[in-house]
């Protein structure tokens, strides 16, 4: 090991399981800051990576740093995201056992690039014929696409995906890449609709107007300028230094073409995507009795065309809500306020479902064209959120960290907890390490009945005037006293001073985060209006005619949790 350590390497421990004073937490910080001095942003504790994000390019990703831990024992040299890569696949392969790679951080720690390293080695490095190499490539550039159409910036990291990812990569009986499937989880649909102050939409509206060539922008009746556009303007950040938007455009073209998207479905996915910022300029007014109607004909006429829907019966749509009472349909007028909510309901479902087909489509392209009877095995890349503590937290803050904080308890499970029962079933003699088992903020959230999520969805279905409001004070009847659960009224002096009445704080295994209930009850019910639906199921757009089936206007019911954020 210490021959193929050069000095730098030895900077500092480069596994912690060696720091003399190991249950410091100043030591384990001094020792992080001293090896990121050197841009060694890599330190072990045990098969454990911790990685630094250095917010820059370093010369230690290139094909000869990849032979140099190829097939190389995991200590025998310095920490590396591609020695984990190895490692993970040398045990898959002599194990003869499937294997995963999770990935946790809190938001810009760098986990969608440790990602995409890791698939790299594995197109680089492992065994391929032509076929292979194909899907190699395909793999590699499903993510710019993902990244275009999934992340956005945001007030943390100017590339931060806003869903979660669950990638297999499945090789053959001699180690070759021979097909993937991606699990796509939450994306944030809000941010179509509203972003932070500072905050950008998803990247590919901007590429679109910046990239887009003008006889393509003509087509689809688009200006160059973000500003033009009500769903891009409310972060006031249409330009950011570190992304070339134009560049990243021809990228995602690029990438479209060689994951096997046709000409057609390309033209088809651009017209949703600018159907959704015709629909964001698609202005409401209000008559003397109430009523409201569209006043911005133009845009409703781009987004009946660019969708292939009837422009009345979408007109209709935006106004109104069918009701089924009874066996009777109803017709009732919806009064500006819901309209708005419609409109911006619409557009949210809208770029929902396509995102779904856009990784439903890649996983065509990825899929596995021989089914190997034996000897085939997998690696699975778990790519999520990370924990988010922003100045205003809400539902999608609440849902991200509920997933960090069930990625720290499979960790707790995985790790410490498994070695330490090894070790008492081995009767060998250790000192017990104190760590804080977060199963009791999970069963915070979760516990059936009894949990966040519970209460929630209970508050929701209820009849009567259920609000954020009386959300709020359910929690506070049902959780107060909780050891990791505090609101206002629940708080002690000093904690007050610094709660809204409208906030519920959780004191996750990462710190407390304070949310706001205010959007908690509209955003779980995520409700689109059936006569909405019943419109988008009648596009000629091929895309949208399968995100929106017929079936579903037969089906009423609410959709559940997980679909909403």
């Amino acid at each position: 090991m210490e021959s193929a350590l050069t000095a730098r390497d030895r900077v500092g421990v480069q596994d912690f399981v060696l720091l003399e004073n190991y249950t410091s937490e100043a030591a384990f910080i001094e020792n992080l800051r001293r090896r990121f001095r050197e841009n060694l942003i890599y330190t072990y504790i045990g098969s454990v990576l911790v990685s630094v994000n250095p917010y820059k390019e370093l010369e230690i990703y290139s094909k000869q740093h990849m032979e140099r831990y190829r097939g190389v024992s995991f200590y025998e040299i310095s920490p590396h995201i591609y020695a984990v890569s190895d490692n993970t696949y040398r045990a898959m392969r002599t194990e003869r056992k499937d294997q995963c790679i999770l990935i946790s951080g809190e938001s810009g720690a760098g986990k969608t690039e440790a990602s995409k390293k890791i698939l790299l080695y594995y197109a680089v490095t492992c065994p391929a014929n032509d076929h292979m190499a194909s899907l190699g490539d395909r793999l590699l550039q499903s993510n710019p696409v993902l990244e275009a159409f999934g992340n956005a910036k945001t007030l943390r990291n100017d590339n931060s995906s806003r869903f979660g990812k669950y990638m297999d990569v499945q090789f053959d009986f001699r180690g070759a890449p021979v097909g993937g499937h991606i699990l796509n989880y939450l994306l944030e649909k809000s941010r179509v609709v509203h972003q932070n102050q500072g905050e950008r939409n998803f990247h590919i509206f901007y590429q679109l107007l910046d990239g887009g060539e003008d006889d393509l922008l003509s087509r689809l009746n688009l200006e160059r300028t973000p500003q033009s556009y009500h769903y891009l303007v409310k972060g006031n950040c249409p330009r950011v230094s570190s992304i070339n938007d134009k560049n990243n455009w021809k990228a995602v073209m690029k990438a479209l073409r060689v994951i096997g998207f046709t000409e057609g479905e390309v033209q088809e996915l651009l017209n949703i995507i600018a159907s959704v910022l015709h629909l964001g300029n698609t202005q409401l007014g209000e008559g003397e009795d109430g009523e409201t109607h569209v006043t911005t004909e133009t845009q409703i006429r781009n987004v009946t065309k660019l969708l292939g829907v009837d422009g009345s019966a979408l007109r209709e749509a935006l106004t109104h809500k069918k009701l089924i009472a009874k066996g009777e349909e109803m017709i009732s007028p919806l009064n500006f306020e819901q309209a708005g909510s419609a409109r911006d309901a619409l557009a949210k479902a809208v770029y929902g479902r396509t995102f779904t087909w856009l990784v439903e489509k890649i996983n065509q392209s990825l899929a596995l064209k021989v089914q190997f009877s034996k000897g085939s095995s997998v690696i699975g890349l778990l790519d999520i959120y990370g924990f988010e503590v922003l100045q205003h937290n809400s539902f999608e803050q609440f849902c991200i960290n509920y997933c960090n904080e069930k990625l720290q308890q499979l960790f707790i499970e995985l790790t410490l907890r498994s070695e330490q029962e090894e070790y008492e079933t081995e009767g060998i003699a250790w000192e017990t390490v104190q760590y804080f088992d977060n199963k009791i903020i999970c069963d915070l959230i979760e516990e059936k009945h009894k949990g966040i999520i519970s209460i929630l969805d209970e508050e929701c279905l209820r009849p009567g005037e259920a609000c954020d409001v009386s959300f709020l004070e359910k929690l506070e009847d049902s959780l107060g006293g909780h050891a990791h659960f505090v609101t206002h009224k629940l708080a002690n002096g000093k904690t007050r001073r610094v709660m809204s009445r409208e906030e519920f704080r959780l004191l996750h295994y990462a710190g407390e985060v304070n949310y706001n209930v205010n959007g908690f009850l509209d955003k779980n019910n995520d409700s689109l209006y059936r006569n909405l639906k019943e419109v988008m199921c009648q596009s000629s757009n091929q895309i949208l005619n399968q995100c929106f089936r017929r079936e579903e206007v037969i089906d009423q019911k609410r959709p559940g949790m997980w679909e909403s954020h």
